[in-house]
């Protein structure tokens, strides 16, 4: 199976499935010395977990990572960075009803097509879990990074959206409730719906912002590496994304030229920042802001027709441990992604000038 590896320096590569003994991963190219804080990697495990709250699967794992390379004393070496983390709360049981059945819109029979066969416990690759590999890596890109600032934070559940700029929130507040959203009022309002969503036996989706500041000028590569190209596939790479917009996005196309420049001042920064930070696929230093679009988790609790391996059609019913809405555990999946990006072309930059 290919296309299990991210990144062309600072890369990550993973492995596992959901209800095997483990899943991890294998990040080159980290620079050596770098001082590690292994609880910062642990708490941004911890707010991707499942089961920290009423409003996400009650799946109970404690996502605990153990390194087995690349680290000597708490400082990078240079070397690759293994790691793992032991799947704990199988409960594999849960799948056998799947077993010759195709879930819709899982990649239940994708995978049977390709490969022949699937690991139908959990989804096995496909399933979401392998992201917790994503957060590891992103937290140790973080912690490279240093002073660049990456803040997602749950701007929509369905219909209930965020009507501010995020330079009109304090992003820390999105990690004050169970939804991540900065907005305590529209929080609430989010948090109700997904509960009564999870009532009837059905899921939502919603959209993740995320903004990432203190971004030096020239991160990206001309034409097929622009930033936010890299950026797109990265967001796009995460399961149940629907669709990523940077800037101004969609809401561009309905300006004209004259009112979608952003004019320079003096010191090279614009006036507006309608390019979301990057012009021609590289940063200029301006904030770089995105939304990710989550579609609704595909395993509902109610009765579904569907197919078996053998095309006959069945009826099948959602059983196990499932998000209601996927959204406020995929916040730190958003800001490591984004991290790993960034990570990659600060190290491609180095090699871009003599």
């Amino acid at each position: 199976m290919a296309g299990n590896a991210f990144g062309s320096i600072f890369k990550l590569t993973t492995f596992g499935e959901s209800h095997g003994t483990a899943i991890g991963g294998v990040i080159d190219g980290c620079p050596a010395g770098i001082t590690i804080n292994f609880e910062a990697i642990q708490l941004e495990m911890d707010r991707r977990k499942p089961g920290q709250s009423n409003i996400v699967t009650q799946r109970k794992e404690p996502d605990t990572v153990k390194f087995l390379s690349g680290i000597f004393e708490g400082i990078t070496t240079g070397t690759p960075i293994g790691f793992i983390i032991e799947n704990a709360n199988q409960k594999s049981n849960d799948y056998t009803h799947i077993k010759d059945v195709f879930r819709p819109s899982h990649a239940d029979y994708t995978y049977t097509e390709k490969y022949g066969q699937r690991d139908y416990r959990g989804g096995g690759r496909s399933s979401a879990r392998e992201t917790a590999c994503r957060v590891v890596a992103g937290a140790i890109a973080k912690q490279f990074l240093k002073t660049i600032e990456i803040n997602a934070y749950t701007s929509s559940v369905g219909d209930i959206a965020l009507n501010k700029s995020y330079k009109d929130l304090d992003l820390a507040n999105a990690e004050t409730n169970d939804v991540r959203c900065p907005d305590s009022e529209v929080a609430a309002e989010m948090i109700s719906k997904i509960k009564a969503i999870r009532k009837e036996g059905d899921t939502i989706g919603g959209v993740i912002s995320c903004v990432i500041k203190n971004v030096p000028v020239g991160l990206g590569e001309p034409v097929f590496d622009r930033l936010h190209a890299q950026l797109g596939k990265a967001m796009l790479s995460i399961n149940a994304v629907k669709g990523f917009q940077y800037g101004s996005g969609f809401e561009g196309t309905q300006l004209k030229g004259s009112q979608h420049n952003d004019a320079f001042n003096a010191d090279g920064s614009t006036k507006t920042n309608l390019s979301g930070g990057i012009q021609g696929g590289i940063s200029n230093g301006m904030d770089i802001y995105f939304d990710v679009a989550f579609k609704p988790v595909a395993t509902i609790m109610q009765a579904q027709d569907t197919i078996d391996k053998d095309g006959n059609v069945v009826e099948m019913h959602g059983k196990g441990r499932h998000d209601p809405c996927v959204v406020p555990r995929a916040v730190p999946i958003v800001e490591a992604m984004a991290a790993l990006v960034i990570a990659d072309f600060m190290l491609l930059n180095r090699l871009s000038k003599a």
